[in-house]
């Protein structure tokens, strides 16, 4: 094992070691503290106060001023949206104001823009009225003017003693009150004029007449303008009305269901002079009115941009003072001492930096007394840290969301960043398609600053978070292409002539009549001439079939010997004799069996049955293997392995609880003899005492869990090999629809003579290509090798039940929404 001590650290296989460190710090040079380590990015602090509620800390106030102040900022972006003002990218260059007066200028902007807000609201509002009453002064004057003829000619009608002929009885009466006694005084026909939304036209025109019990006549009109509602600021139609009736008890069952429905109701005089005298005093106020809100706009939209300009800085300035105070409510506050206690954890490589900026804020704060800061003792255990660049992040992430890893816990996104985009190749496998992907990976990264800089779509955003993970799948979906030979399911003589030639020289279809070897095998990858063939299925199941379990086995045993580093780093021997060790006998007796039988069938040309030895090497080890046999002592060495299999499951199952029982009860009496020496000290009252640690072990509990530990593994053996056929299942779907698509669509197409049908049909083609197997064939290969890393492979030594290392960093407080 020498050698694995001289190997040198990997800096990704293990998170950060972590520290946990106090910070005793005065209360004048506190908050600048805070603030050099927010920049800093590299601290998490613990919260002391979990037991107060947010109205109960220090500077429960601060954080109340700095709310309010988000609050205006927040008024301005939504008024500067509503508006369409365009602020500019980069802020105009202020000098540097504190927060206080901060504060003021946010007050004074959010008073004047209220101000601005409230009369350009009564102007829109009067001016809304007065287009409602030009609008009312013209149709119902209209409509006025057609009741006066009707009504004239209903009284000439009235004279010659002529009532039917085709005037509705109820209207001509009305009418003739209207002419007869319109002029005597208030006991003719009467009238309400004004403006409804067209949508409650027909309601309110029911109810009236329900109301009067028809004694009334509704005339309409559609407005012809839109008309900009108050309460929700769109533009809606309307429909201007006169509602004729008799009588006061009439008159108010109208007004109040005028009122209920929302109407505006406007005085109409009944003489053409004053209606045109009205209607030119409303024009004029009109006018006037437009250059006042026009004014009023423009004066409205440079304060916005005013505040636009400077937005951005006094948000980010805003929330870094918030996360400021919200920090320093989680530090106790010694009032004696007048100094701030935190605590929380750090990296170590960080401690000397922390250090500095403790010093600096002392320095700049003329504070009188330094910040101590020293590390503690704690059996709590760290968060984790690793510390990724834009290429391993994503990786990184992709194994976060299995779970976290524990502290010091070995990293799987190390291997994962080769295994990953390499199995996904294996069942993408096509280098037309790969080649598709590396343009759009290099088109994200090549635009990568002014990607990260612009606000994307969530599918954008997901994609260009996984460049380098698409960049890589391209690379090895083309390495894996190469070796299937596919280009778009198409196969090419890339690599030199095929092995392969026709039995008959003057044949032209040498798959019918077949094929004979006359060289060396193809130098790279498939043989081209297997492509069409009858034994091109069976040929590419038998190959990818096999590969997969190779892959599979070697892959499952890289976890477990993963796990025995982490057994080693811990000092956890146990786990090295009686999980790895048992662990890497029964999967390699079994399927790594399975893999050398592969790998030597292949080797030798052999035509053994493999599906025939793997079977009776249970059924009947002892039997005659004949044909099937593939080297000598095959097998003596089955029937020793199949014994080994069996041996190594009780392995695994049954010494390590017992072991642990018994070293939990030799340190159980170890410490009742020590005790024994000291009458003073009782072990039952001692929280951390032998007896309190003798309880906490409950050998059930461990036998359980070993059991189910060892029964997971040993059907996950069997399982787990299954599954890695997928590899095999989408490399061959993959391959077969694109060769659906080529024949079908493109050579199907291509065979006619019309240009349309072959335009056609190379348009659908590429539509399939980019759809289905360049977006949906990518994500199902992304998913399936996203499956065989979590569950296949990192259950062989991955607990992932740690917690990230959050620290407190403005860095991250810029995309943070409040």
């Amino acid at each position: 094992m020498g050698v694995f001590d001289r190997l040198p650290p990997m800096d990704h296989m293990r998170s950060e070691k972590m520290c946990f460190v106090q910070l005793i710090m005065p209360a004048e040079s506190s908050r600048l503290a805070v603030t050099y380590l927010g920049e800093l990015g590299l601290l998490q602090f613990k919260d002391l106060n979990e037991d107060k509620s947010p109205f109960q800390r220090i500077f429960v106030n601060q954080v109340k001023r700095c709310a309010e102040m988000s609050r205006k900022l927040r008024f301005f972006s939504d008024q500067i949206n509503r508006a369409g003002v365009r602020s500019s990218v980069r802020p105009a260059l202020e000098p540097d104001i504190d927060l206080e007066e901060l504060e003021a200028r946010l007050g004074e902007h959010e008073h004047e823009l209220l101000e601005m807000n409230t009369n350009s609201d009564k102007l829109q509002q009067t001016y809304n009225e007065l287009l409602e009453f030009k609008l009312v002064l013209s149709k119902a004057g209209g409509i006025l003017a057609s009741s006066h003829n009707h009504a004239a000619s209903a009284e000439r009608e009235l004279d010659e003693n002529i009532y039917d002929n085709g005037v509705d009885e109820g209207n001509a009466y009305l009418l003739e009150q209207g002419v007869h006694q319109g002029a005597h005084g208030n006991s003719g026909v009467r009238f309400v004029s004004g403006i409804i939304l067209k949508s409650k036209a027909l309601a309110f025109e029911r109810m009236l007449f329900r109301a009067t019990r028809g004694n009334m006549l509704f005339n309409q009109a559609p407005a012809g303008e839109p008309v900009t509602d108050p309460i929700s600021g769109e533009e809606v139609e309307k429909t201007v009305f006169v509602v004729f009736f008799s009588g006061e008890q009439a008159k108010a069952k109208i007004l109040k269901i005028c009122d209920s429905f929302g109407t505006s109701c406007y005085p109409v005089p009944e003489e053409m002079v004053k209606q045109r005298q009205i209607f030119n005093e409303v024009s004029a106020r009109l006018s006037d009115l437009e250059v006042t809100l026009d004014a009023g706009i423009q004066h409205r939209n440079k304060a916005l941009e005013s505040i636009g300009s400077q937005l951005w800085r006094w948000t980010i300035m805003v929330k870094k003072e918030k996360a400021v105070y919200d920090t320093l409510n989680m530090l106790n506050f010694d009032v004696t001492k007048k100094c701030l206690v935190g605590e929380g954890w750090c990296p170590i490589f960080a401690k000397s930096q922390i250090e500095d900026c403790l010093q600096r804020a002392t320095l700049h704060s003329n504070s009188q007394v330094g910040t101590i800061f020293h590390e503690m003792d704690t059996i709590q255990s760290p968060p984790t840290y690793f510390r990724t660049d834009k290429f391993t992040n994503a990786f990184q992430e992709i194994v976060d969301a299995y779970g976290v890893a524990r502290y010091q816990e070995a990293n799987p996104a190390v291997y994962s960043v080769v295994t990953f985009p390499f199995l996904f190749a294996v069942m993408f496998g096509d280098w037309g398609h790969g080649i598709c992907l590396l343009l759009g990976a290099l088109v994200l990264i090549l635009r990568e600053k002014r990607l990260s800089s612009q606000k994307l779509g969530s599918f954008m955003e997901l994609a260009f978070g996984g460049r380098y993970v698409i960049l890589l799948m391209a690379i090895f979906s083309i390495y894996c292409g190469l070796i299937y030979n596919e280009f778009f399911s198409v196969p090419f003589h890339i690599f030199g002539k095929s092995a392969y030639e026709c039995r008959d020289k003057s044949c032209s279809d040498a798959h019918t009549i077949g094929l004979i070897k006359v060289r060396d095998p193809y130098p790279f990858g498939v043989d081209p001439s297997w492509r069409g063939s009858r034994s091109e299925l069976p040929f590419l199941n038998s190959l990818k079939m096999k590969m997969s379990i190779l892959m599979g086995v070697a892959q499952m045993n890289l976890g477990i010997v993963l796990s025995y580093f982490d057994a080693r780093f811990h000092g956890n021997a146990l786990d090295i004799r009686y999980q790895f060790i048992p662990q890497m006998i029964f999967l390699n007796s079994l399927f790594g069996y399975l893999a050398l039988l592969i790998l030597i069938k292949w080797c030798t040309g052999s035509q053994a049955d493999l599906y025939h030895v793997m079977i009776y090497m249970f059924l009947d080890p002892a039997g005659d293997l004949g044909e099937n046999e593939l080297f000598w002592g095959q097998k003596e060495l089955q029937i020793l392995l199949l014994l080994l299999a069996l041996v190594a499951v009780p392995w695994m199952l049954f010494p390590k609880p017992f072991i642990l029982k018994k070293l939990h009860k030799e340190r159980f009496q170890g410490h009742t003899y020590r005790f024994l020496g000291t009458s003073e000290m009782d072990p039952d009252s001692e929280p951390d005492s032998a007896r309190a640690r003798h309880d906490d072990f409950n050998f059930s509990e461990v036998f359980v869990h070993q059991m189910i530990h060892s029964i997971e593994f040993v059907l996950g053996a069997v399982s787990n090999t299954a599954s890695y056929l997928r590899l095999w299942a989408l490399s061959l779907a993959h391959s077969e629809l694109s060769t659906v698509f080529y024949e079908k669509l493109l050579l199907l197409a291509w065979g006619y003579d019309s240009l349309i049908v072959k335009l056609a049909g190379l348009i659908v083609f590429a539509f399939a290509t980019a759809f289905i197997l360049l977006m949906m064939e990518t994500l199902s290969a992304f998913l399936h090798a996203l499956r065989l890393h979590w569950v296949e492979f990192m259950n062989k030594f991955y607990h992932g039940d740690g917690y990230k290392f959050k620290p407190f960093s403005f860095a991250l407080l810029a995309d943070d929404e409040d």
